[in-house]
């Protein structure tokens, strides 16, 4: 649609309410629970969906309709609210590399210390600000200039949902059905454990044909959802990546390599203390010199590292393919700063002053320059590490900005980003000599920051383009969003830390954070780490990263995209299996209404999508309620009473436990079918 042509729904004659208290606070609850379920989400499988348009559909159900709320109202709700996602995902995706950087003497990781609730909350706020800042000079030559180019699918989609809400539509029952269903299943799931969580079959590593061979399924609720939002195609690569590695490359390694030799890739990194100790991912046994579980082992101490350098290779791929992108969107965003703010401009084109821009990122260098929440061994450090992430940070803000328009934050490639910027400031660091363990923490915090801005940079740009179709106000958007940062920054760092805490079995076992366990694996954060100790310590292990980066190589020549299959290789197949599971049942729902000439489901608003909103948001949050129970010990003692699990199992087996769990979970994605098959 041609600029000229277009006119909001919303003109700018209309005097409505909508930068209002009721607005901005509704606006910050949503943001608080869809952030807290995002770092749920992530920490479990490193992966994240938009809320923008569940938000959206709340606001229109709750907002219009038992606050009195107008349309712009919504808007601004919807705002406030999505910051908090996107700033859980670039939180959750790298900050806890924290715990896994290298380690002192006393078997502590470096960056341990930096792991704490001041700092998340420092580099949270300062990296979301950074985002929405940068954003601020892009919005006229992004959202308004390119109107008819860049479609800005969730941004569009939450559009119409807030047109739709308006004139009367009811889209937000079906949200609240999945949400409920996912409730329940949880319930039974993780409370009474009728429900098995991780179905598993496996072969022996004494078979001769094919030793320690994996397939398991964390069923849940959020994965199913997951699995039908990002579509077949996507959901498919990446269960491809988890096939050849557990049913491919483990089976290999488990016949090749001795137990021994696996024992002593763990030890090197640091998950096992030495050959006479018991214990570590797979169940050491020193003296049977053999493991429980081989193919876990095997997992830890190669295929997470060749992993690493698929995602590698695939982020700098996904960027160098969108090299005129990148240009373009420079030479935008410079004639952008150029125009200014200049001469009065109607409601719909009031953006904040440019100064706000250039004052903000000059405070922003101040603060990371004396907080002390910023790692550094001096103020030139200090002020080094701000000034590559101002100059990282436009960049990929930039970047980031015009990718979303085309493919949409879900689908936008911000784990490459982050990995160009890593390796690009690890450069920078051995470049001014500032090379070991001492500055993998500053490596980390940069990396981290650009992470945060470019998730939250995407989620400004689909906000701004809901605004600019409504006929928002850009300045008031702006300001949400700031607000929306600053306050989703709060909970989401204690949601962080509450999630770290180790249960009581865990604190048996001398663990002392529950992240990066088989409970919350963190696995882009461990990634994060990976690559910062090897590129820093010039001790990266090659051999397995090259193996990765040629194995992405080698998919990005056939036509399929490198980095989820790279995703899909580096993440365990159980939390594939089930999202592939989500991705077969929106496949048969297109598959069986274009067989019965049934017009195709609305990509966002049809009802198996709101439905798998539900889903994803219902379990996330039922895991997150959980685990602030688990937290206390009596609470956590009194579950484990009503855990149904042994009587089960002794009544039907535990192979008839596991298959009754995926029965159940196939019963969901038939409900999944149903309801998405209305129309």
């Amino acid at each position: 649609m041609e600029i000229k042509d277009f006119k909001a729904y919303v003109s700018n004659e209309q005097n409505m309410a909508e930068f209002t208290v009721k607005s901005v606070v509704v606006g910050i609850l949503f943001g608080v629970l869809f952030g807290a379920a995002t770092v749920y989400l992530s920490l479990k499988a490193g992966l994240s969906v938009s809320a923008s348009i569940p938000i959206a559909v709340l606001a229109i159900s709750l907002g219009r309709k038992y606050l009195g709320t107008t349309i712009l109202e919504n808007n601004i709700i919807q705002t406030t609210g999505s910051a908090g996602e996107s700033i859980a995902s670039g939180v959750v995706f790298t900050l806890p590399g924290f715990l896994f950087l290298s380690t002192t003497e006393e078997g502590k990781s470096i960056g341990a210390d930096f792991f704490n609730y001041w700092t998340i909350l420092t580099l949270a706020i300062l990296g979301g600000i950074l985002g929405t800042l940068m954003m601020i000079p892009l919005r006229r030559s992004l959202i308004v200039q390119e109107h008819g180019t860049l479609p800005y699918p969730e941004g569009t989609a939450c559009g119409s949902v807030l047109i739709a809400g308006e004139k009367g539509g009811d889209l937000a029952k079906t949200a609240y059905q999945g949400l409920g269903l996912a409730m329940l299943y949880a319930f039974f799931q993780k409370i009474l454990h009728v429900i098995a969580e991780v179905p598993r079959i496996a072969s022996e590593q004494a078979s001769k044909i094919f030793p320690s061979a994996v397939v398991s399924g964390e069923i849940t609720p959020e994965y199913l959802g997951v699995g039908y939002i990002i579509g077949f195609r996507i959901s498919a690569v990446l269960v491809g990546g988890g096939l050849l590695a557990w049913l491919g490359l483990i089976p290999l390694l488990a016949t090749l390599v001795p137990g021994d030799t696996i024992a002593e890739q763990l030890i090197k990194l640091g998950y096992l203390k030495d050959l006479a100790t018991s214990g570590g991912p797979g169940g050491w046994n020193p003296a049977t010199h053999s493991f429980t579980d081989t193919a876990a082992a095997i997992y830890r101490a190669y295929i997470r590292q060749i992993g690493a350098g698929a995602v590698a290779a695939g982020g700098f791929m996904a960027l160098l393919k969108s090299i005129p992108t990148i240009i373009s969107s420079f030479q935008q965003s410079l004639a952008s700063m150029k125009a200014g703010n200049e001469g009065a401009r109607v409601r719909t084109e009031r953006d904040l002053s440019f100064k706000v821009v250039i004052f903000g990122c000059l405070a922003l260098v101040i603060l990371m320059v004396i907080l002390p929440q910023i790692p550094g061994d001096g103020l030139l450090t200090k002020l080094l590490i701000a000034v590559l992430v101002v100059v990282f940070g436009f960049f990929f803000v930039t970047v980031a900005s015009r990718i979303v328009g085309i493919i949409g934050s879900s689908s936008s490639p911000v784990s490459g980003m982050t990995i160009a910027t890593i390796m690009a400031t690890s450069l920078v660091f051995i470049g001014f000599g500032l090379t070991g363990k001492l500055y993998e923490p500053a490596v980390l915090v940069i990396g981290g920051m650009i992470c945060i801005a470019a998730a939250n940079a995407g989620n400004t740009s689909q906000d701004l383009k809901t605004g600019y179709l409504v006929g928002a106000t850009p300045k008031y958007q702006q300001i949400a969003l700031f607000i929306g940062v600053i306050v989703s920054s709060l909970v989401i760092g204690a949601t962080v830390k509450l999630l770290d805490t180790p249960t009581p079995d865990l604190v048996a076992q001398g663990v002392k954070h529950a992240i990066g366990t088989d409970k919350f694996p963190a696995p882009q954060g461990t990634l994060m780490a990976t690559l910062i100790k090897g590129l820093l310590s010039f001790n990266l292990d090659w051999q397995f990263v090259l193996v990765g980066v040629f194995t992405a190589i080698t998919i990005e020549i056939m036509g399929v995209n490198a980095l989820s299959f790279a995703v899909g290789l580096y993440l365990p197949l159980s939390t594939t299996l089930p999202i592939f599971a989500g991705g077969c049942v929106k496949a048969f729902v297109n598959w069986n209404a274009k067989r019965k000439g049934v017009e195709e489901e609305d990509p966002d608003l049809g009802k198996g999508n709101l439905f798998s909103t539900g889903l994803v948001a219902g379990g996330a949050l039922a895991g997150v309620v959980v685990a602030l129970l688990s937290v206390n010990d009596s609470i956590f003692n009194a579950l484990a009473k009503i855990n149904l699990e042994p009587v089960l199992a002794s009544v039907i087996g535990e192979g008839g436990y596991q298959l009754l769990g995926a029965l159940v979970f196939a019963a969901m994605g038939a409900v999944l079918y149903r309801v998405a098959m209305k129309r």
